[in-house]
């Protein structure tokens, strides 16, 4: 048991919290507010939260204030940001609603200032978003994370529904986008 896990520890492969396509004189991380190429006021402003709590919960590079004092910048845009529907009733009114979000970013190291990373198109996976509460599946690992249960969908009006469902579909696009952004950071991809 002991020489399997000596081999495992040695066989190269990393974790993206490990920072491991990351500089290692790096320390400090200033993120740039990212632009908004978007029709919706505001996502990007939105969105930079989720990133530095990501880049934060690593607690692999210290987030700073003022670019100078940093070893990378991260600059990106948000690009893409939409809701469609993608579920229909019988009366082809739409019962579920799809909310996808896309960024390009790049990666500086302010020393040198050369880009040492850059993506475009990391997308959140997509997140359903019911604005019914016969569509919302309340045992759905999404709707557990939620401050709501079954019997509380049941007395909503369906506007209400479509708020509070909304809300946490853009809440878990953006928390996914914000992990994939730094996962590929950190690793390079």
């Amino acid at each position: 048991m002991l020489a399997l896990a000596l081999a495992a520890s040695g066989c190269g492969y990393h974790f993206a919290a490990e920072g491991s396509g990351l500089p290692p004189q790096a320390k400090t991380l200033y993120i740039a507010r990212f632009g908004n190429r978007t029709r919706q006021t505001g996502v990007n402003d939105q969105f930079m939260r989720y990133l530095a709590d990501e880049i934060a919960n690593h607690k692999r590079l210290e987030i700073v204030d003022d670019a100078s004092q940093a070893d990378l910048v991260l600059s990106g845009d948000i690009v893409y940001s939409d809701t469609i529907p993608t579920a229909f009733n019988t009366a082809a009114e739409p019962t579920i609603y799809t909310q996808t979000i896309t960024a390009d970013a790049s990666l500086l190291d302010a020393h040198d200032h050369k880009v040492i990373w850059s993506t475009r198109g990391v997308s959140s996976s997509p997140q359903e978003a019911p604005v019914v509460g016969e569509a919302v599946v309340t045992t759905s690992p999404y709707f557990v994370q939620q401050n709501l249960r079954s019997r509380d969908i049941a007395s909503m009006q369906d506007i209400q529904v479509a708020q509070t469902q909304g809300a946490s579909s853009i809440q878990q696009a953006m928390e996914t986008l914000a992990q994939n952004l730094y996962a590929s950071m950190t690793e390079g991809f």
